[in-house]
């Protein structure tokens, strides 16, 4: 069974629920002009109470010394990057212990630990909701990369989302009430529905 990742925390209580359900990565986002963005000071209180999951970054526009230190400061285990993050920007995360996702711009790899697959707008850099080109999963695959899929994930499609062959799920808007308040009930749908068709 692939592994979940609940993004776009932004409640302390919700958190504890998704981890109790067996997300295996929560996220905060730091992007400027996310309605799901928070302060590095809030993700640390949430890691410091909750146990379990692994805990994500999401960064865009911000210079890697930037990220670095909000990365450090929080602390989190991943580094997911959107934007115009290069192989140098990557390597320096990664060599102060961080693991590094990277948004797919359909080249190669940068030396990421894996390549986020999502949908796009053609503005935003991530979190639309609207579904990616799923083929690329098995593209990526193919060459040996690890895959974390992400862009309108639900509990209507997460089955074959999972047949994919995703290594991660990355799901957010899809469990929302509104833009950045999460319903525990929708997460429970969602991920009934994944051990369902997984097993």
């Amino acid at each position: 069974m692939p592994r979940l990742k609940v993004c776009g925390i932004t409640d302390a209580a919700f958190a504890v629920e998704a981890a109790r359900r067996g997300a295996d990565y929560l996220g905060f986002v730091f992007a400027e002009g996310s309605p799901r963005r928070v302060s590095p000071d809030f993700a640390r209180s949430v890691v410091k109470a909750v146990s379990g999951p692994r805990f994500v970054g999401v960064f865009a526009g911000l210079a890697p010394d930037e990220v670095l230190r909000i990365a450090e400061g929080v602390p989190l285990d991943v580094v997911q990057l959107h934007g115009d993050y290069d192989a140098k920007a990557v390597a320096m995360l990664k060599q102060h212990g961080f693991e590094v996702w990277r948004l797919d711009g359909g080249g190669g790899s940068a030396g990421e630990d894996a390549t986020l697959v999502d949908g796009s707008d053609g503005k935003r850099h991530g979190g639309t909701g609207r579904i990616a080109d799923w083929s690329r999963v098995a593209e990526l695959k193919r060459s040996g990369r690890r895959v974390v899929l992400a862009g309108g994930l639900s509990a209507a499609n997460i089955g074959s989302a999972a047949a994919t062959g995703a290594d991660v799920l990355d799901v957010n808007s899809s469990i929302e009430t509104s833009p950045g308040n999460k319903s525990v009930e929708r997460l429970d749908e969602l991920v009934r529905k994944l051990v369902y068709y997984c097993s």
